[in-house]
């Protein structure tokens, strides 16, 4: 029993966690992550238009996504493209899909 307390994450690292998990609980996020997932690399007005939403709506949806390091950005001129941060995002993406799909199926 003590083996599996020691190998438990500590409490800074499952609050962390935790977060993750919460920016995964907005299909609005979701979308976004799926797009750049797909498109690998686009700025807020092509992101606002494959979603059907507004420019100010992605824009807000961006900065969590950024700050918790699931995607980059880099500007180019006045535009600024944003994309997933690393194969580690597409991943989870990939692996919750995959677990949804295998419910359903």
């Amino acid at each position: 029993m003590r083996e599996l307390v020691k190998m438990m994450p500590s409490e800074s690292e499952l609050f962390d966690l935790s977060d993750l998990f919460k920016l995964f609980g907005d299909s609005s996020r979701l979308k976004i992550l799926f797009v750049l997932k797909e498109g690998k690399e686009l700025c807020v007005r092509h992101i606002s238009e494959c979603l059907g939403m507004s420019m100010s709506a992605v824009s807000h949806q961006l900065k969590p996504l950024r700050d918790a390091k699931l995607i980059k950005s880099r500007r180019e001129g006045k535009e600024i493209y944003y994309s997933l941060d690393d194969e580690h995002v597409d991943e989870l993406i990939t692996i919750a899909s995959i677990h949804i799909s295998e419910l359903e199926g």
